[in-house]
Parts: structure tokens; sequence; C-alpha cells
């Protein structure tokens, strides 16, 4: 059964998130990132790409994004981490290798969607291979119309888009290379709570 869905956007008090979930995600989709400044939601979309859902499930329910750096975050653009193999920032944190990183899991064959890329997408970062993906993923600040069609959409936030805003920026110059960067403290799927 294929899920229909409709761009709606929902205005908060504390910040803009949008949802293309004409519904809230269950909580077994409901990915939950802890960060230093508060809690960010994302709905997960496995009716647009199951295999790269069923992918970050099961790294965040294996505690592998816990810890991993926010490497490269360009203002007005997105924040991408994720890096399970050079990013974790606890446990062989290499700043100069972080992003070129995956999961020791194989990378996964695209799953491209008509979805957008709006404020508060989800989408899995790749290798100019459009079947690299593997374990990274970013969060978009603003629209991005080049990547509609050509990258993988894995979710939206929910709530806590305040939180994404907050993440600390990369150096323009070094295509958004984060020194010192901000990290997901922790996270987990909602179901497992």
């Amino acid at each position: 059964m294929r899920l229909l869905s409709f761009a709606v956007p929902i205005c908060f008090a504390a910040g803009v998130a949008l949802s293309n979930v004409a519904v809230a995600a269950e909580p077994e989709n409901t990915l939950v990132i802890e960060l230093e400044t508060g809690t960010v939601e994302i709905a997960l979309r496995p009716d647009l790409a199951p295999q790269h859902v069923e992918r970050i499930k099961q790294l965040a329910r294996d505690g592998a994004y816990d810890n991993v750096a926010f490497h490269r975050v360009i203002d007005g653009f997105m924040a991408q981490t994720g890096d399970v193999q050079f990013g974790d920032m606890e446990d062989g944190f290499d700043p100069q290798r972080a992003g070129t990183g995956s999961s020791d899991l194989p990378n996964l064959s695209a799953e491209f969607s008509e979805t957008p890329f709006e404020r508060g997408t989800v989408g899995m970062a790749r290798a100019q291979d459009p079947n690299s993906a593997n374990s990274q993923f970013f969060i978009m600040f603003a629209p991005a119309t080049h990547l509609n069609g050509s990258y993988t959409v894995v979710g939206e936030v929910e709530a806590g888009m305040e939180h994404v805003d907050r993440i600390k920026k990369g150096n323009p110059a070094r295509n958004g290379a984060v020194e010192e960067p901000d990290r997901m403290v922790r996270v987990y799927i909602a179901a497992d709570e």
C-alpha cells in the first residue's frame, strides 16, 4: 500500500517545522536525536525509502549514532552527521576523515522519490555513486531544489527544529567542515523507550 502525503507547513511558537506527512509518525518510525540543546524528533518515511529507513533504525538501535559529530554544517543549507566510522567523538573521532566513513554494513541502492527537499527534510548522504548511501544523513535548514530526485529522502523533522538551527556551523571556505563540532548525544527509536 502506498501512503499519500500532502505538504502542509506547521508553525510552532518556538520555531518553524514542516511535515510532508499527513499524520505524526508512529513510535516505531520516530527517530529521536538528543542534542546538547534539546531533543529532535524525526518522522521516518518507510513509504519512501524502506531500505534506508531500516538502516537508520538498525544503526540507532545498535547505538552506532551515539556521540557522532555533525562534521559538515553549512549555514542556510544543511547539517550532516552519521559517520559512525570516523565521527564518534568518544571513540575514534578523526576530524580529518570525518565524513568519509560508513558503517560495516553494505551500501544501499538509491530510493529516490518526488518528495522535495524542504526545511526539515532528512536525506541520506552519499558519494557520487547514487547507490553509495550507507550511514550518513543530513537535515535541511532551507529548501534545496537541486537535491530533488537525486538524494534519498528518509524523513522530516516533526519537533525540535529550533535545536537543529543551533548546531554549530562549519567553515564555508572548507565546505562546511566544523572545528570542534556538536554531536548527537544519543539516538534511538521512540518505540524502544
